[in-house]
């Protein structure tokens, strides 16, 4: 083999034959993968190969395992030296979050992105919710990575919801974009972000995403983008409306909110 791709200048790597999986397959793959990032963050693409091909009957290899991965935003949650798509020249801002406790609504915002499944190909959903009482204040859906599906989110949630003192996010390049950090700027909002390789610091919303995908996402097999907007729209409202948190003694986040609004008012006004 070596002889023969020496005579035709060819590398010997193009020649093997790897077998093609159809979308249908490596969407399925996908799903299997999220579902396992959620039980078994610290998975890397080694032991997610390895789960696959024993566990699940998928003779897979790591570097598809990787590409899959690096599609879907999934990561391991190991400390290593990069844990998300950073941009080279967007400037990094400190975790200020660590020691400080979060008791008001408004006091610190948080967002992040998540993998979304789906029949036909996949999505991303980005959500910002407030720390202190896990409410949802705005969410988005989008088929690519891009910039603009968050800053929509975040012009929402700052029209509807006020302006936090507080906003933590990881340093994916979409929150270190000139865009995102323009706006919390403008409002005169302390910006946070996670240290590499310490997905806790966002705790939180990696909590939601988990609720989020086990009691709604993974019971329906969303058809494409318009459906998952139809259930999430349902879902949301139900988590920040219906659904008690144990964060809270059993009331929902939409109470745990406007509690902590009008005790602040209530204080505002005393003073």
């Amino acid at each position: 083999m070596r002889r023969q791709c020496k005579l035709l200048s060819v590398n010997r790597s193009t020649v093997y034959y790897e077998e093609h999986l159809d979308d249908s397959e490596a969407i399925r793959l996908m799903q299997l993968i999220d579902q396992q990032h959620l039980e078994t963050p610290f998975f890397g693409s080694r032991q997610m190969a390895h789960w696959l091909s024993k566990r699940e009957g998928y003779p897979i290899n790591r570097k598809r395992v990787q590409r899959l991965m690096q599609i879907m935003e999934v990561r391991a949650t190991a400390p290593r030296p990069s844990t998300s798509k950073r941009h080279p020249q967007h400037k990094i801002y400190p975790y200020l979050l660590r020691g400080v406790e979060v008791k008001r609504a408004n006091q610190v915002w948080a967002a992040d992105i998540t993998y979304l499944p789906m029949a036909r190909g996949f999505g991303y959903l980005v959500a910002i919710i407030d720390w202190y009482a896990r409410m949802v204040l705005a969410w988005r859906l989008s088929n690519s990575l891009d910039t603009s599906f968050c800053t929509e989110a975040l012009d929402d949630a700052l029209e509807h919801w006020g302006v936090p003192e507080m906003f933590n996010t990881d340093q994916g390049v979409q929150f270190t974009s000139e865009a995102w950090i323009e706006r919390l700027k403008a409002n005169r909002i302390e910006i946070s972000m996670d240290g590499r390789g310490r997905c806790m610091d966002n705790v939180f919303v990696e909590r939601l995403w988990r609720t989020v995908k086990y009691e709604e996402v993974y019971l329906h097999a969303y058809e494409d983008l318009a459906a998952a907007r139809r259930h999430l729209q349902r879902y949301f409202a139900f988590y920040n409306e219906e659904r008690p948190h144990r964060a809270h003694a059993g009331c929902t986040p939409s109470v745990a909110y406007q509690h902590s609004l009008q005790q602040q008012h209530g204080v505002a006004k005393a003073s």
